[in-house]
């Protein structure tokens, strides 16, 4: 998705995508980081255990439980939580770069995440919480995707509404019931908020150009 007048240097952004397990953000994910090349995903590190067909360095850095616990320390870490028994967590200098070089950055990351992200670089932040149709459709899909056994499933149902509680705290939400239009619906976010005018960093310059018939 380039912008109409993409000679103007702009800074990146970083885009959430939070939602309750099996409400659809990753494969949303996904979809965007394929038909949006401005974007890049950032690549949490975690403790826990690859899944299968999960690439080390690709899905995530997965890590020994000591060697996050130093990354915290010694801030390099943009953003980090706990979820299920796990931890995950957001390297702070690759994001700092490609903001800097104009692009954006995807983040699928919780609240906790979030909340930080807030905190730290508010004016960098696009939060999308995605919503699903309903209760019976989001249980659905998480028996649906076979990547957990029942236990797990009850867990992950069980904490959805806690997490869904929180959709207040988004810029913006999507009720995920078409994947097409959720997606058309976070490019068109993506959109206006390239846009806005304090991302242009080289509006000034342009403005100025344009004055002098440059």
């Amino acid at each position: 998705m380039s912008l109409p007048f993409d000679l103007i240097r702009r800074r990146g952004l970083m885009l959430v995508l939070s939602s309750p397990s099996g409400a659809g953000k990753t494969t949303l994910s996904h979809r965007l980081l394929k038909t949006d090349s401005e974007v890049s995903l950032s690549v949490s590190v975690t403790t826990r255990t690859p899944r299968k067909g999960e690439v080390n360095g690709r899905d995530y850095t997965f890590v020994k439980r000591g060697d996050f616990d130093l990354m915290v320390k010694h801030g390099e870490l943009l953003e980090h939580a706990t979820v299920f028994e796990n931890s995950y967590g957001t390297p702070r200098a690759p994001v700092e770069e490609a903001l800097a070089k104009g692009r954006d950055v995807l983040f699928d990351i919780d609240w906790q995440g979030t909340q930080q992200l807030a905190e730290k670089a508010r004016a960098d932040l696009v939060s999308i919480f995605i919503l699903p149709p309903s209760w019976k459709e989001l249980e659905r899909r998480l028996k649906d995707r076979a990547q957990d056994d029942l236990s797990e499933i009850n867990h992950r149902m069980a904490k959805a509404a806690d997490e869904m509680s929180h959709w207040a705290e988004y810029d913006y939400v999507i009720v995920n019931l078409n994947l097409d239009q959720s997606v058309e619906a976070i490019r068109s976010i993506l959109l206006a908020e390239r846009l806005k005018r304090y991302r242009q960093l080289g509006l000034s310059e342009f403005v100025a150009n344009l004055k002098t018939g440059k």
